[in-house]
């Protein structure tokens, strides 16, 4: 029953250009159901061609409320990020981000427990979200996130204090950037 209602969604995605690129949205007028980080700007170009903030590229004639939330929880991310913690998020319509799997209860533990520049280990993420041994399973929940940024799988390290692998390893500068961004604007 569960995949009939999913299937059922009309989903539109609304493009950004962000520091990190573009930014996809999808989702239905139930939530959001993933947000891609595109990569389409080479991190040695990024700082001179990319907007210091995040505005809306493309988006469809009419957005659910929840769409609409996302976007502006990004963009007071960006411009302001030490604010959007106090913003609501959009509503999760992913499946990966139902019910009570593994996956499912490390994300949501992420997301309330690991505040604006903060980190965690993924082995301290393994604790909290009630299994010590299930480090690697922690690592793949952070490949299987479907809506990075706002579940923030960027601020999980490794115990060693390295960032670790982002977006499968293709992301690492994104990373660093993220939490240097967080730190950065924290102190401010």
């Amino acid at each position: 029953m569960k995949k009939q209602r999913e299937s059922q969604c009309t989903q539109k995605t609304i493009s950004l250009l962000s520091p990190l690129g573009t930014i996809q949205v999808s989702g239905c007028e139930n939530g959001v159901h993933t947000i891609q980080i595109l990569m389409d700007v080479a991190p040695a170009e990024r700082s001179s061609k990319a907007p210091l903030s995040c505005v809306v590229n493309d988006s469809p004639a009419e957005t659910s409320p929840e769409m609409q939330r996302c976007v502006e929880w990004l963009q007071a991310y960006f411009s302001e990020p030490q604010t959007a913690g106090s913003l609501p998020l959009p509503a999760f319509h992913h499946p990966a981000l139902q019910g009570d799997a593994f996956t499912s209860r490390v994300l949501h533990v992420l997301l309330k427990n690991v505040k604006f520049g903060e980190t965690v280990s993924y082995k301290r993420l393994a604790e909290m979200a009630g299994n010590p041994r299930a480090v690697r399973a922690v690592g793949g929940a952070m490949r299987r996130n479907p809506v990075p940024l706002l579940i923030p799988c960027h601020r999980v390290i490794s115990s060693s204090g390295q960032s670790g692998p982002y977006m499968s390893g293709k992301g690492d500068h994104l990373k660093q950037w993220l939490l240097t961004h967080e730190r950065q604007r924290g102190e401010s």
